[in-house]
């Protein structure tokens, strides 16, 4: 009776693909399972290569994949480089009924199952739901392009669907709201308008200890889980700041505008408890990209030929809670963050001495933070360096102290911009729409004035990953004078995987939703940091591939490094968010399932 009941949990699955059901369920080892599968899978390949079949050639298109994805999850060899075996639970199950994996596998093996089977739930798309697509083999000359342009502009309306209901900083009504919340807390601090326009006020009244969370509570409203996870983060020194301009841009009930901002600084209880637990190994832990290996001198780490980064100031005003260096950053502004002058002149010695460098990264923490003479100082000798072509500043203060960026320092920055012979660049942060300000454009057209280009690397999370979310951004980041660069896949670091994104869907974004948009606002690239070698360009089937399906339905990738065909690097294995997990999550937030059903096929 209990077998019967259990057994139901696979029906669909086996339904999906019942010659695969029989295959499996008749072997009597599990290499003989092995053989069936490899046979019927190169057989099913061969009947359509070979043209014997026919489907549509959309359908072909996932089935090729599906079958090489397959191929890749039931060979021995992925097999021992993954520790799991999904076969062999796909056998226990067709021949026992059951098998001790969680539901998201078995609804992993369904999506995949459908798609081997050219039955995949792709189509029609839940994008283009309720409109009927024409079929322009039909028509000719004017009439099928204006029978295209309607579709098209339907298309478009239902993208539009999608942003509107993202919020931009721009906005009157946001304006308006927002100057209420600078008013409580300039009352709560006792500060003035010209106090606001200080970056100086900014940095000395940064909320950051049990004292200034006290004031938050009286600024906005908090969730008791979300009090709860600060005050032990406070008592246990987990990195924790809000600086008051980037506390203004929240809303005072939370809600599902300003989610986005507060998961910035505000963090889940999992990372607090993670980052506790590991309190005196932090280093060992959650050192992700394996900075301790790839530093050659003290403040530079390297992982390419032609590049560099160098961290003169090691804090910022405000922590972010997924920070890639939260095992080095122990506060905002913290005292210890500002390099030695002897450790500062060896590590810009070390750019000296390696001519082989072309471009430096100036980072930390938050270079922008130090004063205007020791930027000054640091583009100048920069400056002086004839192999060194182009000078970045990774900062996210345009958005968290827009005030910071004063005429002087714009001025100072684009001073050592030389038309043929270097280049400076400001690399901001911006993660939301929402954060999108008259400020920070402000702080863009001052840079921009200087000839200094600026462009973001998002950090893609769960808090901006809904659809057309991160494209709302990109096209608010234009209208300001920003660039897309980068969207970073989520560091697959432990304690912040309340934050973290399957792969697919990232992948999945780019395909449907910043494809649709024109060229201009989205010439980003998706990419995934590789701990020790680098980035990895997702949208590139050469960089990655998809090995593994864990019991508890999470996918394994081998992600292959940047030197791949040049030097002899052994590949990286990530074993990701399980998508189900991400799905049900989005469903908590109010999203509809069925708009993100297609992400089952990204691999």
């Amino acid at each position: 009776m209990v077998l019967d009941i259990m057994t139901e949990r696979w029906r669909g699955c086996w339904e999906a693909a019942p010659e695969i059901y029989a295959l499996i369920k008749e072997s009597d080892t599990l290499e003989g399972a092995r053989e069936k599968m490899i046979s019927y899978l190169e057989a099913l390949d061969w009947t359509y290569r070979r043209d014997l079949d026919r489907i549509p050639s959309w359908d072909y298109i996932i089935l090729k994949e599906a079958v090489r994805c397959m191929k890749n999850i039931i060979s021995p060899r992925n097999e021992r480089l993954s520790g799991t075996s999904a076969l062999e639970h796909l056998m226990t199950a067709a021949r026992t009924g059951e098998a001790e994996v969680h539901d998201d596998f078995i609804t992993e093996f369904t999506h995949l199952f459908k798609a081997i089977k050219g039955h995949s739930t792709v189509y029609p798309s839940s994008l283009m739901k309720g409109i009927e697509s024409p079929d322009l083999e039909k028509y000719k000359g004017r009439e099928g392009a204006i029978k295209r342009s309607e579709f098209l502009d339907k298309m478009g309306r239902r993208m539009d669907d999608f942003l509107s209901r993202y919020r931009s900083g721009l906005e009157p009504e946001i304006i308006e709201k927002r100057t209420r919340n600078k008013k409580r807390i300039l009352d709560m601090l006792g500060g003035t308008d010209d106090d606001w326009n200080t970056w100086q006020w900014q940095f000395k009244h940064v909320f950051k200890d049990k004292a200034g969370f006290e004031q938050i509570k009286q600024i906005i409203k908090l969730k008791p889980e979300q009090e709860d996870a600060i005050v032990l983060a406070l008592e246990n020194n987990v990195p924790f700041g809000v600086t008051p301009y980037y506390l203004h841009l929240m809303d005072y009930e939370p809600n599902g505008i300003d989610f986005a901002i507060r998961r910035q600084v505000f963090p889940p209880m999992s990372y607090v408890k993670n980052m506790i637990k590991h309190n005196g190994e932090r280093g060992q832990i959650f050192d992700f990209m394996r900075e301790h290996d790839t530093s050659p001198v003290d403040l530079v780490t390297r992982r390419y030929p032609r590049v560099a980064i160098i961290k003169p100031y090691d804090s910022c005003p405000q922590i972010c809670v997924y920070c890639q260096r939260n095992w080095e950053i122990t506060s905002p502004l913290m005292v210890q963050a500002m390099a030695s002058k002897e450790k500062l002149d060896s590590a810009i010695d070390w750019f000296a001495e390696h001519e082989e460098m072309m471009d430096v990264l100036i980072t930390g923490g938050d270079p922008l933070v130090m004063s205007d003479t020791l930027i000054d100082d640091i583009l100048k000798r920069f400056s002086e360096l004839d192999h060194i072509l182009s000078i970045r500043i990774a900062t996210r203060i345009p958005i968290t102290v827009p005030q910071r960026v004063t005429d002087e320092l714009s001025e100072i920055i684009g001073s050592y911009n030389e038309v043929g012979k270097r280049t400076i660049c400001m690399v901001t942060h911006f993660s939301h729409l929402y954060e999108i300000t008259y400020e920070t454009a402000d702080v863009v057209a001052k840079i921009r004035k200087q000839g200094v280009y600026v462009y973001n690397q998002q950090v893609f999370s769960f808090a901006n990953s809904r659809r057309f979310e991160t494209t709302a951004l990109r096209i608010g980041m234009k209208q300001i004078g920003v660039d897309p660069y980068y969207t970073f896949n989520m560091k697959g670091k432990l304690e912040i995987e309340d934050y973290a994104v399957p792969v697919a869907r990232l992948l999945q974004e780019r395909k449907e939703e910043a494809r649709l948009a024109p060229g201009m606002f989205r010439p980003d690239e998706p990419v995934f940091n590789v701990p020790l070698l680098g980035k990895n360009h997702l949208r590139s089937w050469q960089d990655h591939e998809l090995i593994a399906i864990h019991p508890d339905g999470r996918r394994m990738y081998s992600f292959h490094p940047w030197e791949k065909n040049i030097d002899q690097v052994k590949p990286y294995l990530y074993t990701d968010v399980s998508i189900g997990d991400y799905l049900r999550k989005l469903e908590a937030r109010g999203e509809d399932p069925e708009d993100y059903k297609s992400v089952w096929y990204y691999y």
